[in-house]
């Protein structure tokens, strides 16, 4: 007896995890019906039943959403061991991301959805000041930190315009990570344990989750889970400067002698932390409950994950892993995020009150030796001093109150709704400090007579402040025409203010340059629409078509226009951009085959780019007139017995529509008809998973998956503007030495297409589940971004002989060992 109960335990569970998996081709999320778990050979058509999603703001069968909707469970993220959310958007079709570590996840929003990108794969070392075209929420808060992937329901991916069903809007997408819920009718919870190891590191990987629901009271329950991780790096700095207890590079024959002191760091992009959470449900009465989140994390990493370009100064080239960094990387990172959610069942209608605030910040380190070597600089302003080295420590901040009202009907009338009220007070900040180390030093040993004239080694000072304030009213009308065609009609008012305040300072040299402080300020109200209509041809099959409007706040760059720091007046703001979003496609389920596929095309007026201004380089973001998007995605899943098959694609072809213009239109950054960056054609994925029970009372569970994506671009700008034009006039003979990267695109490059496979086999015996997987098996680099040699590359005339270009490249082979208990 005892035997057959465990057998059925672990062959229930691994079916589950089995048919959840389908997200992972498609984007649909299956679950097999509870009677027909026990035995994985049972699985048919009539035993798949769609898992219920709240896309629109109430629960509901993921076939009935009328638009592309993929979901992902939690018991599939757990199942596969997907390890950050990189892997996970990876599995979406529609989906792209750049992939740029753990180091500058938590910076950058890199999700793409439809091709919907400008701006350049290699930002990340800065916060931008744009708001993502994709937007992020943690239940009902919107905010992008990138907790990790620990006690989730599920993650939904809501492809176009969300404007009309979420607060803060979306311009191509939405993504929800919906949490698990405190429960009152049972205690339980989960110990895991996993050990990893990853190709060229010399070390073990280790993390550690632990989960626990308590029921306090008939009424009152009480969720913690808690995650401490270790993973040890894998990218080798191989010619770092051996820096004294002051941070400044070591001369072993004095501060005039150009020698120095390198050495070696192997793992040094390694990354630590921990996260954790607290919920608490109290519902006093059935129709009348209020959810309590805390939660926090914090991250700690030593460097970039990633692979230098080409040679060091002396000819000698990198090899895979290796980074060429004359100065270590590293960053930190904290966030917290408390809500207060609230739910009163009137019967017609559920009245929610979501309030919410968070907090994030961090700082990151930067080696912008090559950067300035490639510009001349060290020539040109800082007499070549010997042992060149510029860091830039930046720190970004992000703090918002959200307060969103909604009353959403039950969905089971002629005519229902969504209407909603929102409010986001936002206070974004960030800050640069850079210094040329060392220079202080060999300056006052060089010109004993003028120490004055050099007040340290910082060389640039940048802070910005910038406060949104957005109030909006939406909503949404669906007209239920018969019982199986439906009408639906949303809308979304808002208004958008923001002020900017920015202080810049080049203080190394004294009383040369005045500070300049500067300030912005913009206002922005709108209209935006959505109709869509679909009709049921069958049970559980869809046809549908909808058209939607997308919105993205304007803003203010601050940048000065006078003084030493002046830039032309265009730089000042940006305006918002808009798109209109078309899309047809079909739904549904028919004999073991459950598929969505849809046609889309994307009007894209105003879009902005996170860029510089032309004089001086600071940090702006300006809009282009237009582009547009337009592809294919098709997806779907087929059972048969034990088997799972999934198959998904995407094509996408995304170009401007006009000429990309700088704000002040001194140079055309790229022509009409240009490929916008970071958006390949053709994506590709696949999966196959395999259940077996054993005689044992034991089960199996066997999976596979794979992705692909074609060649794509890492900017928006053309290769035939921004090449490196450096020349310099080195003493003794001023005989003109152009860097060895003349006449190269700066930032241009265009990415080869790759390929990642992930396998993973499960055994499960009564409570315990233990998982051997491998990501990345053929080990490929999976390059989404590049700092290229010409804008970052060795430069021996200047000194500079270490190389900071970079390719950032995908998780490389990584073995791991997972250990769960459930209790």
């Amino acid at each position: 007896m005892r035997r057959n109960a465990l057998q059925r335990t672990a062959a229930a569970r691994l079916t589950t995890s089995l048919l959840c998996s389908t997200a992972l081709a498609g984007a649909v999320l299956i679950a097999p019906a509870a009677a027909q778990s026990t035995s994985a050979s049972k699985t048919s058509a009539d035993s798949i039943e769609t898992v219920t999603v709240t896309a629109q703001r109430r629960s509901q069968n993921i076939l009935d959403v009328p638009y592309n909707i993929s979901a992902v469970s939690g018991a599939t993220i757990d199942q596969n061991q997907v390890m950050s959310n990189a892997e996970l958007m990876r599995s979406i079709p529609g989906v792209t991301v750049v992939d740029r570590g753990p180091r500058n996840a938590t910076v950058v929003n890199g999700i793409r959805i439809r091709g919907l990108n400008v701006d350049s794969s290699a930002l990340g070392d800065y916060a931008v000041s744009a708001a993502a075209t994709v937007s992020t929420y943690v239940n009902d808060t919107p905010i992008f930190a990138n907790f990790l992937l620990k006690d989730i329901n599920r993650v939904e991916v809501l492809k176009g315009p969300q404007g009309t069903l979420y607060g803060s809007g979306a311009l191509g997408g939405t993504v929800r990570y919906v949490l698990n819920a405190p429960e009152l009718d049972r205690y339980n919870g989960s110990i895991e344990v996993s050990g990893s190891h990853v190709d060229n590191s010399g070390g073990v990987g280790f993390s550690a989750t632990g989960i626990v629901n308590i029921p306090l009271t008939d009424t009152l329950a009480l969720r913690l889970n808690g995650t401490r991780y270790d993973y040890p790096g894998v990218t080798n700095d191989v010619n770092l400067y051996t820096l004294d207890k002051s941070g400044i590079p070591v001369a072993p024959n004095g501060v005039l002698s150009p020698n120095a002191v390198y050495h070696r760091k192997n793992g040094a992009d390694y990354a630590k932390g921990w996260y954790g959470r607290a919920a608490l449900l109290w519902k006093p009465t059935s129709n009348f409950n209020v959810t309590f989140n805390f939660m926090g994390q914090s991250d700690q990493y030593g460097g970039r994950r990633t692979t230098t370009l080409g040679a060091n100064g002396y000819g000698v080239p990198y090899k895979a892993n290796e980074s060429g960094n004359v100065l270590p990387e590293p960053g930190t990172r904290d966030v917290w995020l408390g809500a207060m959610e609230a739910n009163l069942d009137l019967g017609f209608a559920t009245l929610t009150s979501s309030s919410s605030y968070y907090d994030q910040h961090g700082d990151i380190v930067s080696d912008n030796t090559g950067f300035y070597a490639q510009n001349g600089w060290y020539a040109d302003f800082y007499y070549n001093y010997p042992r060149p080295a510029s860091e830039a420590s930046r720190g970004y901040g992000d703090k918002a109150f959200i307060q969103e009202v909604r009353l959403v009907s039950e969905g089971k009338n002629t005519i229902d709704y969504v209407f909603g009220l929102y409010y986001q007070n936002q206070l974004e900040s960030s800050f640069q400090n850079s210094f040329l180390l060392g220079f202080k030093q060999w300056w006052d040993a060089a010109n004993p007579g003028l120490a004055s004239a050099v007040t340290g080694n910082q060389d640039w000072l940048f802070t910005s402040q910038q406060r949104y304030v957005s109030k909006a009213v939406y909503g949404e009308l669906t007209y239920h025409v018969t019982q199986t065609v439906q009408l639906t009609g949303g809308f979304r008012y808002f208004e958008d203010s923001s002020t900017n305040k920015v202080h810049m300072d080049f203080p190394l040299w004294a009383g040369l340059y005045a500070p300049s402080n500067s300030n912005g300020r913009t206002s922005n109200s709108k209209a935006i629409f959505k109709l869509n209509g679909s009709w049921n041809f069958a049970h559980e099959n869809m046809l549908y078509g909808t058209f939607s409007q997308g919105y993205r706040r304007g803003g203010t760059n601050g940048t000065p226009t006078s003084g030493n720091f002046a830039e032309s007046p265009a730089w000042l703001s940006y305006q918002p951009d808009t798109v209109n979003n078309y899309e047809i496609g079909a739904k549904g389920k028919f004999a073991n085959i459950v598929y969505n596929i849809d046609a889309f095309y994307v009007d894209w007026h105003n879009p902005q780019i996170n860029t510089s201004t032309t004089n001086w380089g600071f940090f702006a973001v300006q809009n282009g007139k237009s582009a547009k998007t337009e592809g294919i995605e098709a997806q779907a899943n087929a059972f048969s017995g034990p088997w799972h098959y999934g198959l998904g694609y995407t094509y996408t072809e995304s170009v401007l529509t006009a000429p990309l213009i700088a704000a002040d239109g001194s140079y055309v950054i790229n022509t009409k008809g240009a490929e916008l960056p970071g958006a390949p054609k053709n994506i590709l994925t696949g999966t196959v998973d395999y259940n077996m029970s054993l005689d044992s009372g034991s089960a199996v569970f066997f999976h596979l998956d794979g992705y692909y994506q074609s060649s794509s671009l890492d900017t928006a700008f053309s290769p035939n503007v921004f090449k490196n034009n450096t020349t310099i006039y080195p003493p003794p003979s001023y005989a003109p030495v152009n860097s060895p990267f003349y006449g190269e695109p700066k930032y241009y490059d265009k990415m080869p297409g790759f390929m990642l496979w992930n396998a993973s086999v499960a055994y499960s015996f009564g409570n315990w589940t233990t998982t051997l997987w491998i990501k990345n098996i053929f080990d490929a680099n999976g390059v989404t971004g590049v700092y290229t040699q010409a804008y970052m590359g060795p430069f021996p005339a200047e000194n500079y002989y270490g190389n900071a270009s970079k390719a950032l490249i995908s998780l490389p082979r990584t073995v791991g060992l997972t250990v769960k208990y459930n209790f």
